[in-house]
């Protein structure tokens, strides 16, 4: 069955991924540049990655959604598992959010001008005014219920273990008071590790935990935001992925 799922991938799965990765940009970009970007910014995202998860057979658990008010702006956290971590949130966490980014990722062809048109939050660490900056610009997107996702380690793990937490999507909640909502993604190192090539077989699960809500403003709420996100993000991973 391995070698008839690697057949499948190469022959099938990838080519038709490339074309639905293509179209998908096109369609993000044109639809903002025509207008509601709100729309054509997440929708058609979401369907991408809903179509990706399927194409490769795999099966996907989301669990908490009801823990969520889809009236309220969140900070969602995640950890960095592998690249199926993008499709799983993106296709099934059921909000319209915009995702922040590194910055280099804009150089990516078709989908880094795709994110942009989209509105979604490029990281400018080059200075303290261009993060600044991105802070006043994450203040004008999160309005009327449009979340951020963010993956506070900043990359891919190599082992399944989560790396340290950056303080930046902390910094965001704290400095906009927004609760933060811890998410436990669990498979995604299994289907395809940051050293991978290939695809392997395995469910996908995302768990939603109960949100954090700030405690005050200042390096206290800062110091307890992450160490209650992080604690709340290991609780949902295997044992062997535990630090």
């Amino acid at each position: 069955m391995k070698i008839l799922y690697i057949i499948y991938q190469i022959c099938i799965g990838l080519p038709i991924f490339l074309v639905l990765t293509i179209l998908t940009a096109l369609t993000t970009m044109i639809g903002c540049w025509l207008g509601n970007g709100h729309f054509w910014g997440y929708y058609p995202g979401k369907i991408w990655s809903q179509l990706t998860c399927w194409l490769f057979l795999l099966p996907i658990s989301v669990e908490g959604h009801e823990k969520i008010d889809h009236r309220t702006s969140y900070v969602f956290l995640a950890n960095h598992q592998g690249a199926f971590d993008i499709f799983l949130i993106y296709g099934f966490l059921g909000r319209n959010f915009k995702w922040m980014m590194k910055k280099s990722l804009r150089k990516v062809p078709f989908v880094g001008k795709a994110c942009e048109s989209a509105g979604f939050i490029f990281v400018d660490k080059s200075s303290p005014r261009k993060v600044y900056e991105t802070i006043k610009h994450a203040e004008k997107v999160l309005q009327g219920g449009t979340s951020l996702v963010v993956f506070p380690e900043g990359r891919r793990t190599f082992t399944g273990h989560m790396n340290e937490f950056k303080k930046g999507a902390f910094l965001l909640a704290d400095q906009l008071q927004l609760p933060v909502v811890p998410m436990t993604i669990d498979g995604s190192f299994d289907i395809l590790p940051r050293t991978g090539k290939l695809l392997s077989w395995h469910r996908l699960k995302l768990t939603i935990h109960t949100p954090i809500y700030p405690k005050g403003k200042g390096e206290e709420n800062l110091k307890e935001l992450m160490t209650e996100s992080y604690q709340a993000i290991e609780s949902g991973l295997p044992e062997k992925y535990r630090n």
